[in-house]
């Protein structure tokens, strides 16, 4: 299995576009396309704060369509769900910015993406477990004792990592870093942390490097393990950065 995990794009498509083909990959069909058989995966957060979410989404539905892409859902994601479906949430951290790229468009065509997306979280699992066991894909992480459940508590730690239910003084969930503690025998690959720099360490990878709050959009290539990085076009919110061991 070969396969290139990109971090949470967040609406980035330039960057993503830039990304892939520094990849390899090939988009004259208006889709990324490896020409030796590889697939792209993708941590989750697709959407939100960039200025190309709808562009971004389009992109993976469609790989997903062909068969060619790994999908997990992060939190944005789920949130983007909850909207479509009718549920009442608040549009706000992101959300603002795809609901107002979806308010320019025609009736029809704001369906034809709700119906897309639904349809691309519904079939998506909450982790993938791939390559025998020996790469896992989750938004926020997952810990090794949760590996192959699929519950509420599993839900809650993919999508917003290891919270303590506690808030930082920017109204942010308090979040252990579990993957100090991880020794299991998968590479878990995951974002939803931005992070300067690609973080490895346990056989844990944070690939989210930031790239909407102007970082880089950072892909692990797989099983190579190696990283490869894009500097982003946006605007640098140094604030937005976390600093791990």
């Amino acid at each position: 299995m070969k396969i290139d995990i990109i971090g949470d794009v967040h609406g980035c498509y330039k960057e993503l576009k830039k990304l892939t083909m520094k990849l390899g990959y090939n988009w004259a069909s208006g889709l990324p396309i490896h020409p030796k058989g590889r697939k792209l995966g993708f941590v989750g957060d697709l959407t939100d704060r960039g200025h190309h979410s709808l562009k971004t989404l389009s992109t993976v539905s469609s790989l997903y369509q062909e068969d060619s892409v790994y999908y997990v859902p992060g939190n944005h994601c789920n949130k983007l769900y909850r909207y479509f479906i009718g549920n009442n949430v608040k549009i706000l951290h992101g959300l603002e910015t795809t609901v107002a790229e979806l308010s320019a468009l025609p009736t029809s065509v704001r369906h034809r993406y709700r119906d897309m997306f639904i349809e691309l979280y519904e079939q998506a699992p909450l982790y993938h477990v791939l390559d025998d066991g020996k790469l896992i894909i989750a938004h926020a992480g997952i810990k090794q004792e949760l590996i192959g459940d699929n519950n509420k508590r599993v839900k809650t730690f993919v999508l917003y990592g290891d919270i303590t239910g506690e808030k930082n003084d920017d109204g942010t969930p308090v979040r252990k870093d579990w993957a100090l503690d991880y020794n299991g025998m998968a590479w878990i690959v995951y974002g939803h942390t931005p992070v300067k720099e690609a973080r490895i360490v346990n056989k844990t990878v944070n690939i989210d490097t930031g790239a909407v709050f102007g970082g880089k959009l950072t892909a692990l290539r797989y099983p190579e393990i190696e990283l490869v990085s894009v500097t982003s076009e946006m605007p640098l919110v140094e604030e937005k950065f976390r600093v791990l061991e």
